[in-house]
Formats: structure tokens, sequence, C-alpha cells
């Protein structure tokens, strides 16, 4: 005994509402896709392009009170800007943080600073450079 197919012929009514909803599925998430891409591109072109100033943190040697920070800076010849440092206790909590400013006509700037803490930090970290 054999029973009989509740399905319709293929390709006999047209497109079913599933493959309409797949297609309708597939364009929205290709727009969304292109979007998404093309801000992610905007934003990082603006974060190079316009990044006039970026350091480099070489090494640091701990004391009781403070952290000497040899750092390596690199901008524009025109540009000023500042680094900031930050040092952290072996308990992770911040003992010291400082902005250090950069000026001037060199493109590269090799300077060691010195970072106050409040209590004796093992660490130094470079938080980031930025342009006036």
């Amino acid at each position: 005994m054999s029973t009989a197919s509740t399905r319709p012929p293929e390709g006999r009514y047209g497109r079913s509402s599933d493959e309409r909803a797949d297609r309708t599925l597939k364009v929205a998430g290709a727009v969304l896709g292109a979007l998404l891409l093309a801000l992610m591109g905007y934003f990082a072109y603006h974060y190079v392009a316009q990044n006039k100033i970026s350091g480099e943190l070489i090494t640091f040697k701990v004391s009781d009170d403070s952290v000497r920070v040899h750092l390596e800076v690199r901008k524009d010849a025109g540009a000023s800007g500042y680094c900031t440092v930050r040092s952290q206790a072996e308990n992770g909590t911040e003992v010291g943080r400082a902005d250090f400013r950069f000026s001037g006509p060199q493109t590269r700037i090799d300077k060691v600073v010195t970072l106050r803490t409040a209590s004796r930090g093992t660490t130094a970290e470079l938080l980031g450079c930025h342009a006036d």
C-alpha cells in the first residue's frame, strides 16, 4: 500500500514563500554587511590618517616612589601632543598616572621620563598618545 504525496509537483506553482523569504534575508544581510564593512573602513582610515603622534614604551625601571620610563615618540614635524603613562602595583591597583608633553620640530623623540607613584609600582604601561 502506498500513500499519496501532499506536496505539489516541483516548479508547477512558482516559488514558495520560504524561497522568497530566504532571498530577502540574503539581500538584507548583504546590504548590512556592506554597510558594516564601510563603517569599519571609515573608522580605520580616520584613526590612521588623523593620528599625528604615536609612542612606544621601550623600557622601564621601578623604584620605591617612582618609575623611570624610556619613551620613543614619533610625530609630524609641527605637531604637539602628549602621551599618558600609568603604573600599577602588584595587586593591580593604579599607583601613578601622568601625561608627558612633546612638541618641537623633531619627528622622532627619544626621552626618559619619571612617573611619580603613591607606592611601589611593578609595571609601566603606555596608555596612548594624542595630538593637540
